[in-house]
């Protein structure tokens, strides 16, 4: 299933929403279809076009409108439904609304069917909230997830931060705020709303198919949205890290306790040097098990190691696609892992043991071999 992770490092508007999925591969059909939708052509244009925050560069997205209409709820509501868009679309942009509405209305004690959203019930609220839905539908996104939220602290043009149409749209959500040091308002109501009514806020193990960065308006370095697009991996994925750190096995010992790890079924042992209690060189050895190894392959670090006990830490992983095919060398048929991100080929490597067995075959030097098989398979896949 094609997921999108929104990493809110530095807030989300919805702005920043469309910059960051045109970046990640998007295109803007979706943004000049929802204007043309929504009959709003006469009203606003739109301008996509590269910027940089500090070293940071991406997608800008400007929504501009020739004039502000201030516009009732209820005349929201009937240029959405009216519009010839997706009825996904439609529904999420509906409830995105009735979301901003409802808070709106408890802030300023007024009715929501009379209500006026002043500066959010302009044109371009609507082009950011039907642009982002239909841009998510266009590239197949079907779930969206979030990172959590910057919180500043403060008074802001005599408001509190976060902003409180902000916080109140996400309220009951499962959004998750986190102190910054900044006085910017970093979360706006469109950001927050999109969020609202399409994500869940918790990162997912996926195999990484592309990143985008949106770019915001203020000219801060870093001022940015990011976002993941690939392919959600099933939850069982989710490894398990045991660790522990010996000061008292011989180097051969712990590498053969390496070697029997990875046949018990680790998905990988790393052994790192590390400077122990009393300045006793010892290594700190990392065992990553998915989830039906993780007792077993404790029990066997701890009956085949001098360890009095371990540490254990569950992560997510972010995979790149992979595979393995075969390309044709001077020496024949070889071996390559190929890494893949967004469905195309971005690296090549030779697999070693087959270099191992050509080389042993031919009398050649490993690093001869390794080199040609990975020049052999460059050419074949198109990347030189």
């Amino acid at each position: 299933m094609k997921v999108a992770y929104f990493d809110c490092f530095s807030g989300i508007s919805g702005d920043m929403v469309l910059g960051a999925l045109i970046d990640a591969g998007g295109n803007r059909e979706p943004l000049d279809a929802a204007v043309a939708a929504l009959q709003l052509g006469d009203e606003v244009t739109i301008d996509v076009h590269r910027e940089q925050r500090g070293h940071l560069g991406g997608t800008r997205v400007v929504v501009r409108t020739a004039s502000r209409s201030e516009r009732r709820v209820s005349d929201l509501h009937d240029a959405v439904a009216r519009a010839r868009m997706p009825d996904e679309v439609i529904g999420r942009v509906i409830a995105a609304i009735d979301r901003i509405a409802e808070v709106e209305a408890v802030i300023h004690g007024e009715d929501v069917a009379s209500l006026h959203l002043h500066e959010l019930s302009g044109a371009d609220t609507l082009v950011d909230l039907a642009g982002a839905f239909w841009l998510m539908r266009e590239m197949g996104i079907a779930a969206v997830y979030a990172s959590p939220l910057p919180a500043p602290r403060g008074l802001k043009a005599g408001l509190p931060l976060p902003a409180p149409a902000s916080v109140r749209v996400l309220a009951g959500t499962g959004a998750v705020f986190e102190e910054t040091d900044t006085t910017d308002e970093l979360v706006t109501p469109t950001g927050a709303a999109i969020l609202a009514v399409s994500a869940e806020f918790r990162r997912p193990a996926l195999e990484l198919h592309a990143i985008g960065y949106g770019i915001g308006a203020r000219q801060t370095p870093g001022n940015a949205l990011a976002v993941w697009v690939g392919v959600e991996v099933p939850a069982e994925t989710g490894v398990t890290v045991i660790e522990t750190n010996i000061d008292d096995m011989a180097p051969n010992v712990l590498a053969a306790l390496v070697e029997d790890l990875m046949a018990s079924g680790a998905l990988d042992v790393t052994v790192t040097p590390a400077l122990m209690k009393k300045g006793r060189l010892g290594h700190l050895v990392a065992v990553m098990a998915g989830p039906d190894l993780v007792a077993p392959l404790t029990e066997q670090l701890l009956r085949q190691s001098s360890t009095l006990g371990v540490r254990l830490t569950p992560v997510q992983r972010v995979l790149a696609g992979r595979r393995s095919v075969e390309v044709r060398t001077e020496f024949g048929m070889a071996v390559v892992k190929v890494k893949e991100l967004g469905g195309k080929v971005i690296d090549v490597a030779p697999e070693y043991e087959d270099c191992r067995r050509i080389a042993r075959e031919h009398g050649r030097d490993l690093r001869d071999v390794m080199r040609i098989v990975t020049d052999a398979a460059r050419r074949e896949l198109g990347l030189s």
